[in-house]
């Protein structure tokens, strides 16, 4: 499964280290990792806003936010649904929001785009990439407060080892983001309404040569029966889906069962997880 990456909490707080194979050691707190005091060459995938809590410290809400950092640049998956929320969270965990240089929305519900005016007034020197079936009405709000938007209509690189998929239909268009790593493709989810299977399959036709070493955010399966979910895992496995971290619209049942089956290789989504790969 490679090498090793950790997961750790915002605050003081400790958790775990989960090394490829399975050893678990003390994990160190976000202050001893994070950029501002000891900069690494790896790449941090931070949860900063969810309505599954990792750290008591933080507060939760309906929706998903992500903040992904690498040694070149750093970008804001989705915004949550509560803006000042958004950035009470990544002061607490010592993210300013001018140090995110572009932001990617999965889709246009509020509880992913709910939080974005509030960020852009914080940090208006970014660039916006939407999914182009986005109405006009996001466009002109993201413009008001002086930042720019793309729009998404394919597979399209944003950074360098950052990539969106371009827009899924599944009812309601959206896009993940691909983070190019050491260990494999980490996909980020919204929310996943066009299909989490979907969306790692699509995944995987834009990057096929690279493994899948972690998936993470929305699977939306609240409302998913637990055959439609062993389907989901089953198909998981066939695609040789490494790690999972399903949070915010994925439900309990859904998480339980990862859990069972991927055991040490499932991690515990939610505001204040942070998984580094070295």
């Amino acid at each position: 499964m490679g090498t090793a990456f950790t997961l750790f909490c915002a605050g003081a707080l400790l958790v775990m280290a989960v090394v490829a194979n399975g050893a678990i050691k003390p994990a160190r707190s976000f202050a001893e990792t994070s950029r501002h005091t000891a900069p690494t060459p790896g790449i941090s995938v931070i949860t900063v806003f969810d309505n599954y809590a990792v750290d008591p410290a933080l507060t939760t809400r309906w929706g998903f936010a992500s903040v992904v950092i690498t040694p070149s640049s750093t970008l804001l998956f989705d915004t949550g649904s509560d803006g000042k929320v958004l950035l009470s969270n990544m002061k607490k965990m010592g993210l300013a929001p001018t140090e995110i240089d572009m932001v990617v929305i999965s889709h246009a519900h509020m509880d992913h785009l709910g939080g974005l005016e509030v960020f852009l007034k914080a940090n208006p020197n970014v660039t916006v990439y939407i999914p182009s079936s986005f109405s006009d009405t996001i466009r002109h709000s993201i413009r008001a407060v002086g930042a720019e938007y793309r729009d998404v209509d394919g597979p399209l690189t944003v950074a360098k080892g950052l990539r969106v998929t371009g827009g899924l239909d599944g009812g309601l268009t959206e896009q993940a983001l691909i983070v190019e790593t050491a260990e494999g493709l980490v996909i980020l989810t919204g929310c996943a309404h066009p299909g989490i299977v979907a969306i790692v399959e699509r995944a995987k036709e834009i990057l096929p040569d690279r493994p899948v070493a972690l998936v993470m955010g929305g699977f939306h399966l609240v409302s998913a029966s637990e055959s439609e979910i062993d389907r989901i895992v089953h198909a998981f496995r066939r695609l040789a889906v490494e790690r999972v971290a399903p949070s915010h619209c994925s439900g309990d049942r859904a998480r339980q069962r990862f859990a069972r089956e991927y055991d040490q290789y499932y991690i515990e989504g939610g505001v204040g997880n942070v998984v580094v790969f070295d």
